[in-house]
């Protein structure tokens, strides 16, 4: 389960889409940056369960940037 899940836009223009985000899962802090197209490029460790972690990322994104 992901905790303490944070998001911002790269961007100063908040039109563009691009969001850096962090979040701890497992006990362990991960951040990275989430493309407009849903990928996310890693800015620390990779989760060893990544696609998991992945559409629970997607899940979150959808709920607080898209909604």
């Amino acid at each position: 389960m992901i905790q303490h899940f944070s998001f911002k836009s790269l961007f100063e223009n908040k039109q563009l889409p691009g969001w850096q985000i962090s979040f701890f899962y497992k006990h362990q802090r991960y951040e990275g940056e989430y493309q407009k197209n849903g990928t996310i490029i890693w800015t620390s460790l990779v989760p060893q369960d990544e696609e998991t972690v992945k559409k629970m990322v997607h899940e979150l994104m959808l709920y607080h940037v898209y909604d």
